[in-house]
């Protein structure tokens, strides 16, 4: 069996920034990598080339490891759940219609991949079942009242990931929102703990807005999952999975 102690997500790289040894999914040194892929970041007005872009960036990770992939429902998710609301719907039904749409927005994704099968797992068991033949596995939302970062925190502590990538509109966690204050502070790394005060004093703000949400960083906390958000452009994701995340987004070290 082949052994992959690294100080850093790849044995290849000069730069450290993993102090403890990586464990991988099977014998040939693979790492098991979550990417939160949120709609609007995937679906920008269902543009192809864009959706095809991430594909193939996704591909090319996945040829030296195992890729789960979670996407959420963007915009679209949004003015059905606006309008259901308005038809009288109660907020439990609204879950189960962006959940729905969630698993769309991932077929869409799985018509560019070539290593992903052409199935959308249900819950995380269906999706380790899934990864024991396939590089990529994508899936959309499992449960009402669950975000996709806390899916997707969720579904990385079920396989046990050595990464967690969160792919957002910004580039990284900041101290405040960016689209607020211009003079936000930007992390280029922070403790889960310290991310998780900042978070609790935000969301007491009215409109508070943040990449990662409460239950995602907890999980984060207890399973001490190496997450990064970075700045969600097809590009960034070779990046950050070869540790060249700070100028584009936020180690969150657990």
């Amino acid at each position: 069996m082949a052994s992959f102690a690294a100080k850093d997500f790849r044995k290849t790289q000069q730069r450290t920034i993993v102090e403890t040894d990586l464990i991988p999914i099977d014998n040939f040194g693979r790492m098991k990598i979550v990417l939160s892929l949120g709609g609007s970041v995937l679906m920008s007005d269902f543009n192809a080339d864009r959706i095809k872009a991430f594909a193939d960036a996704i591909e090319e990770i996945a040829e030296k490891n195992k890729v789960f992939v979670v996407v959420g429902g963007g915009k679209i998710a949004r003015e059905y759940i606006r309008t259901a609301k308005e038809l009288g719907a109660d907020n439990t039904f609204c879950d189960y219609i962006g959940i729905d749409v969630t698993r769309l927005n991932a077929m869409l994704l799985c018509s560019a991949l070539r290593s992903s099968p052409k199935v959308i797992p249900k819950d995380f068991r269906e999706a380790y079942e899934l990864s024991l033949n396939h590089n990529v596995v994508v899936m959309g939302g499992t449960f009402p009242g669950h975000t996709t970062d806390a899916t997707s925190a969720l579904l990385a502590e079920f396989v046990k990931a050595d990464l967690f990538l969160n792919a957002t509109s910004v580039d990284g966690i900041y101290s405040e929102d960016p689209k607020k204050n211009p003079n936000a502070k930007r992390f280029s790394r922070i403790k889960a703990d310290e991310l998780l005060k900042i978070v609790l004093n935000l969301s007491a703000e009215a409109g508070g807005n943040f990449p990662l949400d409460i239950l995602s960083i907890k999980i984060i906390q207890r399973s001490k999952i190496r997450t990064i958000v970075f700045l969600g452009e097809p590009e960034n994701i070779r990046k950050v999975v070869e540790g060249d995340f700070e100028s584009i987004g936020t180690l969150v070290e657990p």
